[in-house]
């Protein structure tokens, strides 16, 4: 039998990241349900991923610290992640207080005309593609909202590795797929060529090399 021929195997292809502009993240939210506004805003604030969120306990916050934490049975990679809370996160939290005595997160449910306040669990994904149509996007996930904190932050020159740490990302590799957003630390390099090159803009011409 002769030997199988070789093929040499491709490298797997990095999916396109989704994320939103402010102007639809606006959209996102003015069209969600009363009870996911707070929600989609504080995935926004955060980069929490969605279930981490819905199951957020207030025995996990501490808001006179700013702080919050993810325990390692309920992150991806088995690890604790401390999450510092920023204004908006505090005031969404702050927002919540009194609501349930468990879960942060919750909305109404009227059962038998009495109404009580339960987790939102899967309820939140049926409600998060209504306001997605509303608000005309397509092609988006709950999760993307977490790829868009992330964008949004190296957007505005936070370090990949100060990412990594807020995000809970076990590896640089993660959070590398994030650094084609922000090459302006690159655009003192890319001014070497100028001189090398030698172009004048005004005439169109290479200057003369001496």
């Amino acid at each position: 039998m002769k030997n199988a021929p070789y093929i040499k195997a491709l490298p797997p292809r990095q999916s396109r990241i989704q994320w939103l502009t402010k102007e639809q993240a606006h959209a996102l939210i003015d069209n969600a349900a009363d009870y996911l506004k707070p929600v989609i805003t504080f995935a926004l604030a955060t980069g929490l991923r969605r279930s981490n969120i819905l199951e957020l306990e207030w025995s996990q916050v501490a808001l006179v610290r700013k702080v919050a934490w993810i325990n390692p049975d309920q992150s991806k990679n088995f690890r604790a992640i401390g999450v510092s809370l920023n204004d908006t996160a505090c005031q969404i939290i702050h927002a919540q207080i009194g609501r349930h005595r468990q879960y942060v997160f919750v909305r109404e449910r009227k059962l038998n005309g009495v109404i009580d306040m339960i987790p939102m669990r899967t309820d939140a994904n049926k409600a998060f593609k209504s306001a997605m149509m509303k608000a005309g996007i397509e092609g988006f996930r709950f999760h993307d909202l977490r790829h868009t904190w992330a964008s949004w932050l190296i957007q505005s020159g936070v370090p990949l590795s100060a990412l990594q740490e807020m995000g809970g990302w076990e590896s640089i590799q993660m959070v590398k797929r994030y650094a084609h957003l922000s090459p302006a630390h690159l655009q003192k390099h890319a001014k070497n060529i100028d001189g090398i090159l030698g172009f004048d803009v005004t005439n169109m011409t290479l200057k003369k090399v001496t």
